[in-house]
Order: structure tokens, then C-alpha cells, then sequence
């Protein structure tokens, strides 16, 4: 052949299946392999032994294999044992392999019966053996024994699970002759992950055992139960021989006897025994390898090319090297750098889908949290006309003004004015959490290091709350500027004369813009009861008039329209149950607002979706419930007095005044305060961050000592580059290896119409491939029916059409063999 052919598949796959396994890769590849499945005193052990040639595989009672055991068989001129773990080192002796064996298991598993996933790795080197891999598994076990864990037959499901359910791994189903077919454990497991049976060999054991007068030819024909790649039988030693040391040799020459020698299997000696299977899972594993080299070879690639990059970085970087370090040090807090700024700014690479974040979160307090801050420090109606009313009376004191003293006016705009510096204060806090926030999330990519992503935390929170105070301290004295001078001549003010046209302007004012649109979005109503449907999601949309709900987005279907006039909001303590954040708009004249509810509850998915809305609600003159306090509640008789018309015309127009002067105030403060923040906190970090970081850095200590790697780092570049070089070797290894070479085809799938036929005078009974029969029955099966049709495939299908698979012996009365299916 034009290339290193079929033979090399094998040691091909064992090399790159130690490749992977030194690294700790080999569960994450599926590499073409055949799992040994069967249940406990199957003969699993013994069949693996019988390929060897020798004894080397741990016995006893309970579970044995308590690790899978990755054995690799090598045609070799001489013959030792090696181990992955035990490298260089050759095994002669197969008494010590068994040790080691044993040693190992006990290692990660412990000596309490215990089981692990990871696996063993053997390597047996024999002139008695054909290429093959195979991985030995725990036996399937239903009842905990000794110190094993109540769910050790759920643990040792899934361990096998792991393997088989792979496409690339083929399985090799062990089930003795003198039990029920139907109620095989290895059988079941097959069948769940492999319904068509197209992975799927059977292995029939202990047929030397089956009660005298039965045998295992239908199963063997694969006529009961029939699986594509069909059935193989094999007689291993006894428990006497295992114990008496029988030669594996001689076990091996009786069984070959015992095959030509009973007249239910004459016929089938050829494709019996273990020298028999041996050799068709040769075949089969070197084909199944050729079928799926090309897909592997693909996900070799694509796990090569996602490493590249990565690799790349690591390989330059030299843990001990000092200038490495110094570079590596600038180029982290530059990378800082341009992250932050790229959060701040919103122009990142790595956009938040999940929720708001950096620049967007600061501009959402900015323009919607902070004027919800400012509209909310507004008093009552009724607690502002008494103020406005007492002012008034004190300042004419004894005597009875004539006109609206500017002084009373003076008084209440100085005490709204004060009530600013709440929110003002409160807006500093929420920026410079955010601003923490954001440096934090910047220094996620500095993980790897971890004093010198502490250092900077470190270094640049301190800045922040350095820069706290200064900000304070700069937006209180705005709000003093403010209360030092009350400037009547400001030309968005109305005066004394206008006040009272003002009032009916503002009106018409809202009356025009009622139609605009203020917010849309989905919202959730509570409090509809369970009778009615529940909790329902609706599309909202919010005018300065009203406030409207449709079945979806494209407002075709109005469900309610809710008039904004005499509405407040208050907030809803969150239950215990929900995750939803709610609050409810209720009338202030307590009538219903919806239906027959009293309150509509509206709830969000989060607080910031609920602060939102509030604000918009403001902008519609919905205003937040205002707290009564027990003072205003024990309010004495004196104190409810009725105005005269004089007084009432003063506290409106007083009223009318201080309302146009604080919108005023609150205009300049609403686009002050982002100003202030602006330059005072944020443009001063990332100017720090830019210029000082770096310096501060290196006199805050060893420069070394910062970029030390944390363990976990160090795991990490160390796996990736091994990663990296074993996909090199693997891909280098099947690089020239050509799949166009000679392959047997799947075997066809099993057709039982010929069963019924008779030839020479015995009559066949009809065969169910899936009606299960116990084969240790103490009646004999009736005779076999007439041959098949000519140019029909064996029990292996094309496999006794091959070269290397000599066909049966004519024998008379021959009964027909199995259909593969």
C-alpha cells in the first residue's frame, strides 16, 4: 500500500489516547475505542485474560474493577506490561502488574470498595496478541456491599454511561450463557445508547455451564435477540482452573475442543472462541477507527486553532524573568486603562446584554434616578399651603398686611432649597458605587495575578473616596449658592403680576402635551385573581393623561385605559414567594382605579425597571404617596382653621412663585450636578488611572512580588501549552494516514424470513428476534430448520466473507446460520 495501511489504525489511536491521558484530557476525546460491559462474575476479566495470555487482572468477591482500565494490546516479538503512570517501567512479571494494578486503584479509590472515574492506563506487549484497545469497566452491581455508598449501582451506571454513549466507542456486551438473555444488564445498557445496534457485540460466556440438554444456539445465530454485528461465544476457565493456575494456553485448546466437540455448536467452531474475537474486534475496531478519523481529525483542528492565540501568549512568558515581568506590568494597567475608558464611555468590545453597566448605569442616575430623587423631596399640597399661610401671618405679625410680604415667599423657597441636598448627596453615592463597580470589573482579566489585582482595587478605590469628599463638599456649596441669593429678575421667572396667569397657563400647558407619549414597556398586573387568570403580563403605554395596557407590543387590542387624575404611587413590600419587584398606583379620593380593585399593582423583574417607571410616572404628575407622620395625624383643633378669601389669594400667589422659582433651581441643579460629577469624579479617575496608576504601582512595592501567579494561573498555562503540543503530536500522527484503505462493510441489518422452512424432515419452530428465552431451561431447544438461501452472510455477517475468515466445515443435518440485522 501507498501509506502505513490499516494495520497501524490501532497503535495509532494508543498513542493518541496516551497523549491525552498524561494530560488529563482523555475523557474530553473521543477517541475510537471498545468498552468492556457486563455485569459482576460476567467473565469479563477472564475474556481480557484469555487475549493476553496470562494472568494479571484483580479477582475476588464484591466489585474488582473499581477504575476503568484503558489496556492496550500491542503484537509485539517480546512480551512485558507498562503503565501510563508508571512510565519507563517494564512489567514482566504479570503477579506484579496485578499488584500495581491493585495499588493504583486503591490510591484514588481507597480500600473501601469505593469507585472512581479515572482511569488506568496498561500497555501489554505479547507475541500472543492482535492490536486492540479496550477499556474494562466496573461490573454492574445492584446491592451495596461493605463500605460502599447506598448509590454505588446509580455511580457505577453513570461511569459506564460515560463511555458508551459516545458514537466513536464501540461496545463489547458480556452476558453469560446460564442466565436470561432478556435480562442481561450489558444487553439493556447497549440498547438504551445504541438502539439500532450498530455499536453493539455481543459476547456469550460461560457456555460449559448451561444445564445439560440446552444450548445457547439460537443467541449464538443471533435468531434471539439478533444484533448487527451478531453474537460470539467463548468458554473460559473455572474458578477451579483460576485457582489451580491452569495454563491460559491449555484453557484455550479446551475450548476449542469443547466447540468442535458439541453438537449444538459443531457447525459454528470456526466463528467461536476466544482466538475468534480477538480477531473480528481487530477488524471491527480498525474499521470503526477509518470511519471516524475524519471527524476526529476535524475536532482536532478546531481545538488547536481556539488555543492558538492563547498558547502563543504563554509560551513567551517566563515566570523568573525580570524584565518579563516589567513588561507584562505595563501592559496589564495599560490594558486596565483602555477598559475602563472603553466602560465609561460605552465604546466596548465586550457589550452587556444582561443588564446596564459603567457609562450606561451612570447616565441612567444621571438623567432618570436623580430628577426621581428631586421630584420626590416635594411636600404635599396641603402641608405647603399651611406653611405658606403661617409664613405669612408671622411676618405681619400683630398687624394685617395689605400686600403679599416677599419675605413669606423668601422663607418656604430657602427650605425647599435646603431639601435639595438629600438627593444631591444621595446622586454622589450612587455614581461613586458605580465607578467601584466598574474598577472591579476591569480587574476581572487581572485574576492571574492576585496581589496586583489587589493592589490596584486597592490604589484606585482610595482615589475614588478621596475624591468623594471634594465632590460633596462641591455640590453643597452649589446648593448654598443657591440659598445665598434668591434672584427674582430671573427672566424664567414669573413675578408677583404673572402668578396668578401662571397657574392657568401651566394647565393649558399639560392639556396639549397630554396626548404625548412618555414611556412604553411590559409590565405585569399583580392583583388579578387567581379566578380570573392570575398574574398577567400586559404592554403598557404612559401619557401626561393617562395610562393605557394592550395584549402585546402592537397596540391592536386595548385592554384598559386609566386616567391619570387624583393618582398616586407608593411602593409594595416584595412577598415572600416572588421574585418580582412591585409597586401600586391607587386613587387619593379612594375610589377603584381598576374594576373592582381599590390599587393597581404593576410589578418589574428588578428595582431599576421600578425606579424608572416612578420617574416616568412623575413626568405624568403621578406623585409618590406622601409619609404621614403621627405629628400631622395629632394635629390640634387650633390648627384647622379656615382662611379668609384675602389670605387664600396671597398663599396662591406665593405658591404659584415658589413653584416657578424651584423649577428654576431644580433646572440649574439637574444640569449642574452631572457637570460637577463629571469633572470632580469621573474624568479625574480616568485621568489617574491614566497617568498615576502605573507610579503608584511601583512605590507601593516589590514589583516582582505583583506579579507572581496565582496557583490556579500557573495550572492553567501549564495545561494549555501540554493541550496545545498533544493536539500538535495528535494531528502530526494522522496527518499521513490515508482512509481510502480496504474496509469490511457494516453487516446488513439481521432478516429472520427464511426461519420456518424445513429440510431434511426436522421442522424448525419459529423464531422472535425479540422474544426473550432462558437459556438454561431444562428442556433442549427443537432442531433447526432447513439452510438459507444462497450468497446469505454468516452470523458476522461479511465478516466469514472475508479472507482471513475461513467458513465452517460442511457437517450434514447443518442447521442454518443467523442473518445479521
Amino acid at each position: 500500500m501507498g501509506n502505513r495501511g490499516m494495520e497501524e489504525l490501532i497503535p495509532l489511536v494508543n498513542k493518541l489516547q496516551d497523549a491525552f491521558s498524561s494530560i488529563g484530557q482523555a475523557c474530553n476525546l473521543d477517541l475510537p475505542q471498545i468498552a468492556v460491559v457486563g455485569g459482576q462474575s460476567a467473565g469479563k476479566s477472564s475474556v481480557l485474560e484469555n487475549f493476553v495470555g496470562r494472568d494479571f487482572l484483580p479477582r475476588g468477591s464484591g466489585i474488582v474493577t473499581r477504575r476503568p482500565l484503558v489496556l492496550q494490546l500491542i503484537s509485539a516479538t517480546a512480551e512485558w506490561a507498562e503503565f501510563l503512570h508508571c512510565k519507563g517501567k517494564k512489567f514482566t512479571d504479570f503477579d506484579e502488574v496485578r499488584q500495581e494494578i491493585e495499588a493504583e486503584t486503591d490510591r484514588v479509590t481507597g480500600a473501601n470498595k469505593g469507585i472512581s472515574p479515572v482511569p488506568i492506563n496498561l500497555r501489554v506487549y505479547s507475541p500472543n496478541v492482535l492490536n486492540l484497545t479496550l477499556i474494562d469497566l466496573p461490573g454492574i452491581t445492584k446491592v451495596p456491599i461493605g463500605d460502599q455508598p447506598a448509590d454505588i449501582e446509580q455511580q457505577i451506571r453513570e461511569m459506564i454511561m460515560q463511555f458508551i454513549t459516545r458514537e466513536s466507542c464501540l461496545i463489547l456486551a458480556v452476558t453469560p450463557a446460564n442466565s436470561d438473555l432478556a435480562n442481561s444488564d450489558a444487553l439493556k445498557l447497549s440498547k438504551e445508547v445504541d438502539p439500532q445496534g450498530l455499536r453493539t457485540i455481543g459476547v456469550i460466556t460461560k457456555l460449559d455451564l448451561m444445564d445439560e440438554g440446552t444450548d445457547a444456539r439460537d443467541v449464538l445465530e443471533n435468531k434471539l435477540l439478533p444484533l448487527r454485528r451478531g453474537y460470539i461465544g467463548v468458554v473460559n476457565r473455572s474458578q477451579k482452573d483460576i485457582d489451580g493456575r491452569k495454563d491460559i494456553k491449555a484453557a484455550l485448546e479446551a475450548e476449542r475442543k469443547f466447540f468442535l466437540s458439541h453438537p449444538g455448536y459443531r457447525h459454528l467452531a470456526e466463528k467461536m472462541g476466544t482466538p475468534r474475537l480477538q480477531k473480528v474486534l481487530n477488524q471491527q475496531l480498525t474499521n470503526h477507527i477509518r470511519d471516524t478519523l475524519p471527524a476526529f481529525r476535524s475536532k482536532l483542528q478546531s481545538q488547536l486553532l481556539a488555543l492558538d492565540k492563547e498558547a502563543e501568549e504563554y509560551r513567551g512568558y517566563r515566570p523568573d524573568d525580570p524584565s518579563r515581568k516589567t513588561k507584562q506590568l505595563l501592559q496589564m494597567v495599560q490594558q486596565f486603562s483602555v477598559d475602563f475608558d472603553k466602560r465609561i464611555e460605552g465604546s466596548g468590545d465586550q457589550v452587556d446584554t444582561v443588564e446596564l453597566s459603567g457609562g450606561a448605569k451612570i447616565n441612567r442616575i444621571f438623567h432618570e434616578r436623580f430628577p426621581f430623587e428631586l421630584v420626590k423631596m416635594e411636600c404635599d399640597e396641603k402641608e405647603m399651603r399651611r406653611e405658606i399661610s403661617y409664613a405669612i401671618k408671622n411676618i405681619h405679625g400683630i398687624r394685617t398686611g395689605l400686600f403679599t410680604p416677599d419675605m413669606a415667599f423668601e422663607a418656604i423657597v430657602k427650605k425647599q432649597v435646603i431639601k435639595l441636598k438629600e438627593p444631591c448627596v444621595k446622586c454622589v453615592d450612587m455614581v461613586i458605587q458605580e465607578l467601584i463597580n466598574t474598577v472591579r470589573q476591569c480587574s476581572n482579566k487581572l485574576e492571574c495575578f492576585p496581589m496586583l489585582r489587589e493592589e490596584t482595587e486597592r490604589i484606585v478605590t482610595s482615589h475614588i473616596r478621596d475624591r468623594e469628599s471634594r465632590a460633596k463638599d462641591q455640590v453643597l456649596l452649589l446648593i448654598d449658592i443657591q440659598l445665598s441669593y434668591i434672584n427674582t429678575n430671573h427672566e424664567d421667572f414669573i413675578g408677583f403680576a404673572n402668578a396668578q396667569q401662571r397657574s392657568s397657563q401651566s394647565v393649558k400647558s399639560q392639556s396639549s402635551a397630554g396626548n404625548q407619549v412618555i414611556r412604553k414597556g411590559w409590565l405585569t398586573i399583580n392583583n388579578i385573581s387567581i379566578m380570573k387568570g392570575g398574574a398577567k403580563e400586559y404592554w403598557f403605554v404612559l401619557t401626561a393623561e393617562s395610562l393605557s395596557w394592550f395584549k402585546d407590543d402592537e397596540e391592536k387590542e386595548k385592554k384598559y385605559m386609566l386616567p391619570l387624575d387624583n393618582l398616586k404611587v407608593r411602593d409594595v413590600e416584595k412577598s415572600f414567594m416572588s421574585s418580582k419587584h412591585i409597586f401600586c398606583i391607587f386613587n387619593t379620593e379612594s375610589r377603584n382605579v381598576y374594576k373592582d380593585n381599590r390599587t393597581l399593582e404593576l410589578a418589574c423583574d428588578a428595582q431599576d425597571d421600578v425606579d424608572s417607571w416612578k420617574s416616568s410616572l412623575l413626568r405624568a404628575g403621578v406623585y409618590p404617596e406622601k409619609t404621614i407622620t403621627v405629628e400631622s395625624e395629632t394635629t390640634t383643633a387650633t390648627d384647622n382653621f379656615s382662611m379668609d378669601p384675602q389670605l387664600e389669594r396671597k398663599v396662591e400667589t406665593i405658591r404659584n412663585l415658589v413653584d416657578s422659582y424651584m423649577a428654576i433651581v431644580n433646572k440649574c441643579i439637574r444640569d449642574l450636578m452631572p457637570k460637577t460629577i463629571m469633572h470632580l469624579m469621573i474624568s479625574n479617575v480616568k485621568d489617574f488611572i491614566n497617568a498615576e496608576l502605573l507610579a503608584q504601582l511601583y512605590s507601593a512595592g516589590d514589583q516582582n512580588a505583583l506579579m507572581d501567579e496565582s496557583q490556579e494561573q500557573a495550572q492553567r498555562r501549564d495545561e494549555v501549552l501540554r493541550t496545545h503540543q498533544a493536539l500538535k503530536e495528535a494531528l502530526a500522527i494522522i496527518g499521513d494516514i490515508s482512509t481510502s484503505t480496504f474496509t469490511v462493510p457494516m453487516p446488513p441489518p439481521v432478516d429472520t424470513s427464511w426461519v420456518g422452512g424445513t429440510s431434511g424432515g426436522r421442522r424448525s419452530p419459529p423464531a422472535s428476534p425479540t422474544a426473550p428465552r432462558r437459556m438454561s431451561s431444562g428442556q433442549r431447544p427443537a432442531p433447526r430448520g432447513a439452510p438459507p438461501p444462497p450468497n446469505r452472510p454468516g452470523p458476522l455477517g461479511p465478516f466469514n466473507n472475508t479472507a482471513d475468515s475461513p467458513q465452517a466445515p460442511s457437517r450434514p443435518n447443518r442447521a442454518p446460520p443467523s442473518i445479521p440485522k
